[in-house]
């Protein structure tokens, strides 16, 4: 019975999480100057037209219960709603786009983990880890995802994986290195390795499986952490996934996209929370 009511538990956070992004979102989009205003306006061919569409726009978004109440109707006719800029359902316009997105997604987080934690195993099983390793990551860190990425564009070297597996690479080494660095110093490996015990047999039997909780921990964390970078990067390099998709719907003001597409990576980031945390009672049985 508990698992249930911790599945129950669970389903009813996610839900809550959900319905806040919504809100928020819908809040945030129609608060945000210029949100009734229109390029259109400034030229004499399309000004009636835009004006006329403006008044629409402001007499549907007078009430906020009544935008909330019509992006939700969307959802529950199963095309999220109809997009502003395109004129067509939602669901149309993210589908093509996230085999995009998943596919950069992946290829960033498999090579970012194979960079971080080739150099975390190599940093941490000396006897005096040194501090150059650090500064590397350091330096990258410093750096915004959006400079990074426009001085590969300009440099005409690297691309839009190399650019988020640089960025989740250094951060997740970080953590990677202080958490297997405290597992070789344990009293146990600092016995067997004085007795000559091999490495790779130590790292397989003893140090990965000490660190998995947090190495579980920090993956989740690099999920959420690709996401924060999608927008830049994708919009960057000219990437036709959901990060753009996002960005240009936020700039022409399209409420139903902006929503769906932060929507889908609220629900991302709490899925990616779930994969690394999982409830008592699920843990119990």
């Amino acid at each position: 019975m508990r698992p249930a009511v911790a599945a129950v538990k669970w389903l009813a956070r996610t839900l809550a999480i959900v319905f806040l992004v919504l809100a928020g979102s819908t809040i945030l989009v129609r608060c945000a100057p210029g949100y009734l205003s229109d390029a259109r306006e400034m030229d004499s061919r399309y000004a009636d037209a835009a004006r006329a569409e403006l008044s629409a726009e402001a007499a549907r978004s007078g009430s906020m219960l009544h935008m909330l109440s019509s992006e939700v109707s969307g959802w529950t006719h199963g095309n999220a709603g109809i997009s502003r800029q395109y004129g067509i359902p939602v669901f149309e316009l993210i589908r093509p786009r996230l085999a995009v997105t998943g596919g950069l997604l992946l290829r960033s987080l498999g090579l970012a983990w194979v960079l971080a934690l080739s150099a975390a195993l190599l940093s941490s099983a000396g006897r005096n880890p040194s501090m150059l390793w650090q500064i590397p990551a350091t330096v990258l860190l410093a750096i915004p995802t959006a400079a990074m990425a426009t001085l590969c564009l300009l440099g005409d070297r690297g691309g839009p994986v190399f650019v988020m597996a640089l960025l989740l690479a250094a951060r997740d080494f970080k953590f990677l290195h202080r958490a297997l660095r405290k597992a070789w110093l344990d009293p146990h490996l600092l016995q067997a390795r004085a007795q000559g015990m091999r490495m790779y047999r130590l790292l397989v039997a003893h140090v990965l499986p000490a660190t998995s909780p947090q190495i579980s921990a920090l993956a989740s964390l690099s999920i959420v952490t690709a996401l924060s970078a999608l927008v830049p990067v994708e919009v960057i390099f000219n990437i036709p996934g959901l990060g753009q998709l996002a960005w240009n719907a936020a700039m022409n003001r399209d409420l139903p996209v902006l929503l769906a597409v932060t929507m889908m990576m609220a629900v991302a980031v709490t899925l990616a929370g779930m994969a690394s945390d999982h409830p008592p009672g699920w843990r119990s049985a």
